[in-house]
């Protein structure tokens, strides 16, 4: 049983599937996905604010506006796509459960990790510019 009802779900996953993000539903796809070779980039999507005023935004800017960016990008709904958010936290730690998150794993190893706590009260450009900085160095 999920927290919230699609309805209010759906529009905060389309704004990252319809800029080029993969939803990850099941452990399976999340392991299939983190497998593969080269650069994903999770982010663990929420209903807060922060989500829709810093991480989704931030996101989508690091994204567009990078010269180097990941070769895959994944997404998964904390309190929705139950399954897959357990088992991207598994592959998260020793991070504690944090939605939203944003991670970079390269070659499936962690290399990059956004807490809620560094989106909190920051602006969707700061979220962006730490991004591309990891883009930059890992991608």
């Amino acid at each position: 049983m999920t927290m919230y009802p699609e309805q209010i779900v759906s529009p905060m996953k389309e704004e990252l599937t319809e800029n080029g993000f993969s939803e990850l539903l099941t452990a399976e796809e999340v392991d299939k996905q983190l497998q593969e070779k080269g650069t994903t980039l999770v982010m663990i999507n929420s209903v807060c604010g922060c989500s829709a005023g810093s991480a989704r935004p931030g996101v989508l800017m690091a994204v567009a506006n990078s010269e180097k960016r990941p070769d895959h990008l994944a997404t998964s709904f904390a309190g929705f796509d139950l399954e897959a958010v357990e088992k991207i936290r598994e592959h998260l730690l020793p991070y504690p459960p944090s939605s939203p998150a944003i991670a970079l794993f390269k070659d499936g190893e962690l290399v990059h990790m956004i807490e809620r706590h560094q989106i909190e009260g920051r602006p969707a450009q700061a979220i962006a510019q730490n991004l591309i900085a990891s883009f930059n160095y890992y991608c």
